[in-house]
């Protein structure tokens, strides 16, 4: 397998065609324009059909539509456009479709900043749109890592009938780095319930989010949120580092995590004990795992590039018995490893 060297954004498009992604349908928006750019180029020759639609709520709604078809879709946006496309996304989750949602986070709020940001991160967990449901989310922190979790993405949207975000951001997304694309044949999945005709040889399927008796609500919620504890128990991922005798561990995910493990690597050189934990899964997230990397933590920070909103996740998956720090930059400024650097040592001094 060759390397070569891609633009975030870019190999996360290859690796949607590879993972064998036939419809795409988008709006412009910085800073995911050049998925959308990849994919129109390679259309006429990789057989994908892209769709620039007219409006971000325009292009969700047409995701529905090719995925109720049993094809694998993808949409992507930044942050604002996501905003946009909440209501269909939870028609499609309602409907209990599988397809594929690319954030490329920017800063927030409004129109804030086309600089990277993770200020999505509550959006994406606790509340990407009306109603009972989930999707499940990937927070890859390299450009390799991007296009492994594209292929993960659809293959698990598909296995479990739900919507798959990949979570990155301007940093991971116009950043370049050396990528492989793994040699493997796209997992087949039966879609009985697709919407393909019926030619008089089953019955008719019908894709609906639509219950007017509740009795029947309630029954598909309560369905869903079985197979939503299932997922919980079958599809946490996280990197652990340094965290056997770690006295203070570090919770970052996303870019952020590669400057939280530069601090922490310098702090093991001045002889503190620190660990990082990286969550590669942010719903459902690790809270298995983050325990056990926590087993000598005496405390927790938080690094993000938000205002702190998975602090609360953290402190929840410990069940508060460990007490959790936050430092951060927003607005579209990255955190520094000096600066990270600088909390870990104050927290280990006691002075924090």
């Amino acid at each position: 397998m060759n390397r070569v060297l891609m633009k975030g954004n870019e190999a996360l498009a290859e690796a949607a065609i590879r993972a064998g992604c036939k419809c795409f349908f988008a709006y412009p928006i910085t800073p995911q324009t050049e998925i959308a750019a990849y994919l129109a180029k390679n259309m006429k020759t990789r057989d994908i059909t892209f769709l620039q639609a007219e409006s971000e709520i325009g292009a969700i709604n047409m995701v529905l539509g090719a995925s109720s078809t049993g094809v694998r879709t993808m949409t992507s946006s930044s942050s604002p456009g996501i905003s946009l496309k909440t209501e269909g996304i939870s028609y499609i989750a309602g409907s209990d479709l599988p397809c594929v949602i690319v954030n490329v986070q920017r800063a927030g709020p409004g129109l804030g900043g086309i600089q990277p940001s993770q200020s999505d991160y509550l959006q994406a967990t606790k509340a990407i749109g009306h109603g009972d449901f989930q999707v499940l989310v990937y927070a890859p922190s390299s450009v390799q890592e991007t296009v492994d979790m594209t292929f993960r993405a659809f293959e698990e949207a598909d296995r479990y009938r739900m919507p798959a975000m990949i979570l990155t951001d301007g940093f991971l997304g116009q950043m370049m780095e050396p990528v492989t694309f793994p040699e493997i044949s796209p997992e087949k999945f039966e879609k009985p319930w697709a919407c393909t005709g019926h030619r008089n040889e089953r019955s008719c399927n019908l894709v609906n989010s639509l219950y007017l008796k509740p009795d029947e609500l309630e029954q598909s919620l309560i369905k869903r949120a079985e197979k939503y504890e299932t997922i919980k128990k079958e599809c946490t991922d996280a990197e652990i580092y340094k965290c056997d005798d770690a006295e203070l561990v570090i919770v970052a995910y996303g870019a952020t995590s590669r400057v939280a493990k530069s601090a922490v690597n310098q702090a093991r050189e001045k002889g503190i004990k620190v660990g990082l934990f990286r969550p590669k899964t942010l719903w459902p997230f690790p809270e298995k795992e983050l325990n056990e990397a926590c087993k000598s933590a005496k405390k927790v920070l938080d690094v993000e590039m938000s205002m702190g909103q998975m602090k609360d996740d953290i402190r929840l998956a410990l069940n508060c018995r460990i007490p959790v720090e936050f430092f951060g930059r927003t607005g579209g400024n990255i955190p520094s490893p000096a600066e990270v650097l600088n909390m870990i040592t104050k927290i280990s001094e006691g002075s924090l």
